[in-house]
């Protein structure tokens, strides 16, 4: 469905997205219409502020469960929020938030700059991404403080304010962060570690009340994760559309009590 970029002896180029170049907004959205994996549509909306030098991007799945991806440049920081609807059978009257924090790779999206002067054409297709980049697994065994997360970074407090002592990282991450001047008491190893055997899955714990290795899986169905270049008049290849790429992140971390995650109950 996305047109290849042509040599410039083809008259007709059909380009699904342009980069405006010569925009000067510091700060632009975009709607994108996306298929999720279970074959619904949604609507991801995309923002990037190039003078603080972050990506957001959001969208609800088919349950109603709101996905919010931030991506700190400056930090070296991405974030994951959920959103849960709780499920009132079960003695969940309101939505639960869950936060995850690691490092972020310049290379898995393009830059926030280039985000900015992003546009689409045809804004009512439906879109797949070109490249499936599988699912990543990471184990969540620290948290993060969050009155002194500003330390790593001033959009934590803002995304996951709900999700109050649920903000998780994973000790390699903080490791790579201290090792660069973070301050050390923003983060607090858990009680136990996922890689303690003794420590069962939510799924086959039966008491509500008891302490288990919790699973979420997050999917980022489509985001911008390269530059494309075009070939002009000149010899010079210049920037003029994006790859798209889709991802899975499942995050396995411990939780007190199953009652704060009764969806994997339901994922087995």
């Amino acid at each position: 469905m996305y047109a290849r970029f042509a040599s410039p002896a083809v008259a007709l180029v059909q380009v699904v997205f342009v980069l405006c170049l010569f925009s000067a907004r510091v700060g632009s959205g975009l709607k994108v219409l996306v298929r999720l994996h279970d074959g619904k549509i949604t609507e991801e909306i995309l923002e990037a502020d190039s003078e603080k030098d972050i990506i957001t991007l959001e969208f609800k799945q088919g349950d109603g469960t709101l996905i919010t991806f931030l991506s700190d440049f400056k930090r070296h920081v991405k974030i994951f929020r959920a959103l849960v609807l709780g499920e009132p059978e079960k003695g969940q009257t309101q939505y639960q938030a869950l936060c995850f924090i690691s490092l972020l790779d310049h290379k898995e999206l393009i830059p926030s700059e280039a985000m900015a002067r992003l546009r689409q054409k045809n804004p009512h297709v439906v879109r797949s991404a070109e490249e499936m980049r599988g699912v990543e697994r990471l184990s969540m065994n620290a948290v993060v403080n969050m009155s002194i997360s500003w330390h790593l970074s001033t959009h934590i407090r803002n995304v996951c304010r709900e999700a109050q002592d649920l903000v998780y990282t994973r000790q390699q991450d903080v490791k790579h962060w201290l090792d660069r001047g973070v301050e050390g008491s923003i983060f607090k190893v858990l009680p136990q570690s996922l890689d303690v055997t003794g420590l069962q899955s939510c799924n086959s714990t039966a008491d509500p009340w008891q302490p288990c290795a919790c699973s979420y899986r997050i999917n980022l169905e489509w985001f911008p994760c390269q530059l494309k270049y075009c070939r002009g008049q000149g010899s010079n290849p210049h920037k003029c559309g994006i790859k798209s790429c889709s991802k899975g992140y499942r995050f396995d971390f411990y939780t007190p009590h199953k009652q704060l995650c009764l969806w994997d109950e339901d994922s087995h």
